[in-house]
């Protein structure tokens, strides 16, 4: 049986939402890791200082008892977005960074940015103050293929945008291509990018193995197998530029087996043992803990958390439901079966 020690593991791309789905899901997040970039698209979103320290203790009542875990907060990036409040809750140490959402992207996204030209006053402000652009990177034009969206978003507005703001810090949020991955390393000196374990694990046939399959799928959704080997290849590969970000995304199962159904993948109970298993398939394990433990803190400079943790490869079974407090239950990644790690006694 094979054991893995390393420094506690941060993420940085959660989804808590709110209410009871919150209390159901954070505990799952914080036992696991020391930190967590929190998504601000609520209803409403998160778009102000004041918001998001409201948001921020909500979430640490949710955090069980003696679990030491920091949520990072952000701002959601709307046309009319105040930028004096912006580098204030940053300079407060309420912001960790801001959310770039193209207007309906994904889930809450109504309120998003419709034009980069409406934010650049902004832009401006963050690069000049250090704060980190995180981005949904996908266009939304309906001409545009799903399939293709990232791939257009890197070169049709990230690339312009990083030659037009050169001081500006940019983390690309859950990359699912190789055109997303080589603009990172091309950047790599001032550009992050977070990788999802169902981005390491499975292509978009994982959508139609026998059938739908709704808890397959999330935005961006699953690519290529190509992509998903050139993502691999990213995670394992030792660039300092691409850390761990599961996009963790709870929505209720009636919801996302729906004939409309959500877009989002709930990893939280499993991310970690999902992220070894790529790792220990890639013969990898020895470069774990600089995508796991140190380079999401490097690039947001921050300290690596000091605590181990040891996980084994022991087979652990996942529950087939989780139940939110009468409101419906939750499936998680690996659901109904084992995952292949789990964090030692």
């Amino acid at each position: 049986m094979r054991s893995l020690t390393f420094r506690r593991p941060d993420d940085w791309h959660v989804h808590f939402r709110d209410g009871v789905m919150m209390k159901t899901v954070v505990p799952y997040t914080a036992r696991a890791f020391g930190r967590a970039i929190i998504m601000p698209n609520l209803t409403p979103p998160v778009t102000t200082a004041a918001m998001a320290e409201a948001y921020r203790q909500r979430i640490m009542e949710c955090v069980p008892a003696g679990t030491d875990f920091t949520p990072l907060m952000t701002c959601y990036l709307t046309d009319h977005t105040d930028a004096a409040d912006l580098v204030a809750g940053h300079k407060a140490g309420i912001f960790t960074a801001a959310k770039l959402y193209p207007a309906h992207a994904t889930t809450n996204s109504a309120h998003g940015v419709t034009s980069i030209d409406h934010i650049m006053n902004v832009l401006e402000a963050m690069a000049e103050n250090g704060i980190p652009l995180l981005t949904h990177g996908e266009v939304t034009r309906a001409d545009v293929d799903i399939f293709d969206r990232e791939a257009r978003f890197a070169e049709e507005i990230l690339a312009p945008l990083l030659q037009r703001l050169p001081e500006l810090r940019v983390v690309m949020e859950h990359i699912t291509t190789e055109q997303g991955a080589a603009l990172v390393l091309a950047h790599k000196h001032r550009m992050g990018a977070t990788i999802t374990p169902q981005h390491l694990l499975y292509n978009r046939n994982a959508l139609f193995q026998g059938g739908l399959r709704p808890h397959m799928y999330c935005l961006p959704v699953l690519k290529r197998e190509k992509h998903r080997q050139a993502l691999r290849k990213a995670a394992t590969g030792g660039e300092t530029c691409f850390f761990l970000g599961t996009d963790t995304a709870p929505h209720l199962r009636h919801l996302k087996e729906s004939d409309c159904g959500c877009a989002g993948v709930f990893s939280a109970p499993v991310a970690v043992a999902a992220y070894l298993q790529v790792f220990a398939e890639e013969n990898a394990l020895d470069r774990f803990e600089a995508f796991a433990s140190l380079n999401g803190p490097a690039f947001y400079r921050m300290a690596p958390n000091e605590e181990r943790v040891t996980y084994v490869e022991r087979p652990a079974r996942i529950a087939e439901e989780i139940e939110v407090d009468g409101a419906g239950k939750l499936v998680s990644l690996f659901s109904g079966e084992a995952a292949p790690w789990s964090l030692a006694a």
